[in-house]
């Protein structure tokens, strides 16, 4: 008997209805509300049923961002060998999970399937046909189609507090990290009250140890100012244990393929052998060329970042001041792989890194004196 006509690479159903509602307690035998299936074909039982797609782990509705994720789960009736799960999260557009070079999810044995997601108000998971590549974002809400076998979208369970409180510093407006973040690679608390101004607006960030782990801190600007000159004056920083990381950096969450990220950071990266205790730099720092590595001495320190056009000049000046005549101690120009604005912002981070060598050992702060942009 000749097989059927292929529909999106599977075998044609003989029926086509609309799309239907799919209970979660009907695949799942508990009463754990609906979720909705979409699938084109019929919706029966036996052979000839759709491929359908339910949750049963789903995260809550927040604002998206790099290191906000949660697990989403679900299982799939009906998916044929080869076929895969592209799930997505909504957070302004729809972003494909966990990221766009890892956008495939496998199924199990047993049907089920899980991923972890960065966080959105929306998620939607895709039943997709082997060779389907999947868009790394979307304006409008996944259909099925051309390589989309079946979907399934619900909204987040519940929502989480605000993952940033205001600040206001050196005449600008910032938002502090009040959540943990993956940042240099572990995924450390953050509080709020790590970051504060004193009575002469001076800014303090901290790392404080709580629960048996270090709370670190970080801020960021509420929006991009543009190409032009950033300066930070940071107060004696030679004490930082080699574990300890302070940095200043440009950042853009939507700025493919780096994050239009560049850098002024003072660490020994975990090594205190290192000499070496301060580095600028434009991502990825593992292309030759892309760091500019030197020794920041003891005492107040100013920190600039000249940024143009296919041009980055940084340079670290003593004292409390770039004006003429501050005597300079270290200055790089990049001209390769410097990034566009965009929609650029400046974040100012202290926190930890593992080592196995100089582990951080005692509670610390950095002090900032003042931070300026210059058109």
């Amino acid at each position: 008997m000749p097989l059927p006509p292929l529909h999106n690479g599977r075998p044609r159903r003989s029926v086509r209805l609309p799309v239907y509602a799919v209970p979660l307690a009907a695949l799942f035998g508990a009463p754990l509300g609906m979720v909705f299936g979409l699938a084109s074909g019929c919706h029966s039982s036996g052979a000839n049923a759709p491929p359908a797609i339910a949750f049963s782990k789903i995260p809550p509705a927040a604002e998206g961002g790099r290191e906000r994720v949660a697990t989403l789960a679900g299982r799939v009736t009906g998916a044929l060998p080869g076929e895969r799960i592209v799930v997505y999260a909504k957070s302004g557009p729809w972003w494909v999970q966990p990221w766009p070079d890892q956008p495939f999810t496998a199924i199990q044995s047993d049907a089920t399937w899980t991923v972890s997601t960065h966080l959105g108000f929306e998620y939607a998971a895709l039943l997709v046909a082997p060779g389907y590549q999947p868009p790394a974002t979307m304006d409008l809400a996944p259909a099925v189609g051309p390589g989309v076998l079946a979907v399934a979208s619900v909204k987040g369970e519940g929502f989480l507090p605000t993952a940033w409180k205001p600040l206001r510093f050196s005449g600008y407006d910032w938002e502090v990290r009040t959540i943990a973040s993956d940042r240099g690679g572990m995924n450390n608390p953050y509080s709020g009250d790590n970051v504060f101004t004193d009575a002469s607006g001076a800014l303090h960030m901290r790392i404080t140890r709580k629960d048996g782990k270090w709370v670190c801190a970080e801020m960021r600007t509420t929006r991009s100012l543009g190409y032009g000159t950033y300066v930070v004056t940071v107060r004696d920083t030679s004490h930082l244990e080699p574990a300890s990381v302070y940095s200043m950096i440009t950042w853009d969450d939507n700025g493919d393929p780096h994050y239009r990220e560049m850098d002024i950071e003072i660490s020994r990266w975990g090594d205190a052998a290192n000499k070496n205790n301060a580095q600028f730099g434009v991502q990825p720092f593992y292309v030759p060329g892309n760091l500019a590595r030197f020794t920041a001495p003891p005492g107040t320190l100013t920190h600039v970042l000249r940024w143009q056009s296919a041009l980055a000049s940084f340079k670290t000046l003593r004292g409390p001041s770039d004006l003429p005549g501050a005597p300079l101690l270290f200055q790089h120009e990049f001209t390769s792989g410097v990034p566009a604005i965009g929609n650029a912002i400046i974040y100012m981070n202290f926190y930890v890194i593992a080592s196995d060598k100089s582990p951080l050992e005692k509670e610390t702060e950095v002090v900032v004196e003042k931070f300026a942009y210059l058109p």
